[in-house]
């Protein structure tokens, strides 16, 4: 049973004490590449002639959307510790193979199918669990475009440190919006975290997932953020909240982490994947941790770099365009 208050109060000495040696070994990181890159499927035909999903794809520089993610938060975790989640369909393609090849043993978890968000990141906590039961995780899309890295992590790290002073809590990564861009999730913060204005994490006040273009605009007004889908949480406390909210899949996934390293792994790993319907982990677990035990999800506002989710021809577009007007500024 979840608790329903803040448990422990820390002020920001004692968060900057925390992360110690012990602690950061328990830190690790999903990134969730399992997705089949549909929104962008004819734009990527039209750039290569094929259809691999967009996590593979090199859109600017040298290096793909996914390597890219995985130097990112690199900069924070150790490669073995790094867990990808990817699905079966994906390991037809050779940019796919190689990139995934590359990757340690043991760390790329291959999905029998795409079931969203959800599915998508239980396995890999499935197989994490196994390795260390305590660990703190962040969470990453693998098609997000990221202006400065090191911001971004420093940021992470901030989450981890609450997270290790606040276990009970989920930390989002929010981003203040420069549009009323319709298509995000939105979180709107709350009062700020155990009564300490001057703390940068807030509680969550209210999530909401792809609002009209009107609402957009009034959330924006009202201080929402964007929801970056990159959050930090200690392990036993996301399972907990999954079997709160959505009991179902926490079943079917403690079904597969039993199985886990005997000769019934892939058998009920597929069976499982057979019966279970897609469920997105924002609409179908977050919303529902703000509603039943907002007590349980905070956010931190990301500072000083962009941030954009890859999801859409439209945003890579744009990004694109302002990345060559800077490249084509006089020094």
């Amino acid at each position: 049973m979840m608790a329903s208050k803040m448990k422990g109060v820390c002020n920001r000495d004692e968060v900057s004490r925390m992360g110690t040696t012990q602690e950061a070994n328990l830190h690790s990181a999903v990134v969730l590449a399992g997705g089949d890159g549909r929104r962008l499927e004819s734009f990527v035909r039209r750039l290569r002639g094929d259809t691999l999903p967009k996590q593979y794809v090199t859109l600017y520089g040298t290096h793909s959307l996914l390597d890219r993610t995985f130097e990112r938060v690199e900069r924070l975790i150790p490669p073995e510790r790094i867990m990808t989640v990817v699905s079966r369909k994906h390991l037809r393609y050779d940019d796919a193979r190689r990139q995934l090849a590359r990757r340690p043993k043991d760390t790329v978890i291959v999905q029998p199918q795409n079931k969203d968000t959800a599915p998508g990141l239980l396995l890999p906590l499935a197989y994490l669990r196994k390795r260390s039961a305590d660990a703190l995780v962040v969470v990453l899309p693998s098609d997000h475009y990221v202006t400065n890295d090191r911001v971004l992590m420093e940021h992470v790290e901030t989450a981890f440190r609450t997270v290790e002073c606040h276990p009970e809590v989920i930390v989002l990564l929010g981003v203040r919006p420069d549009n009323p861009e319709h298509d995000y999730g939105y979180v709107l913060p709350g009062s700020s975290m155990a009564g300490d204005e001057r703390s940068d994490v807030r509680m969550v006040s209210r999530f909401i997932e792809k609002p009209s273009r009107r609402m957009a605009k009034n959330l924006a007004q009202r201080g929402a953020l964007w929801n970056t889908s990159i959050f930090v949480f200690r392990l036993q406390t996301l399972l907990d909240l999954m079997w709160c909210t959505a009991p179902v899949l926490a079943l079917a996934f403690t079904e597969i982490a039993e199985a886990i390293d005997t000769p019934r792994e892939h058998d009920v790993i597929e069976a499982v994947y057979q019966r279970l319907p897609p469920v997105n982990f924002s609409r179908g677990v977050l919303e529902l941790v703000s509603e039943m035990l907002p007590s349980h999800l905070a956010v931190l506002r990301v500072e000083d770099g962009s941030w954009s989710d890859w999801g859409v021809e439209r945003r890579i577009l744009r990004d694109l365009r302002t990345m060559n007007a800077c490249m084509e500024l006089p020094a």
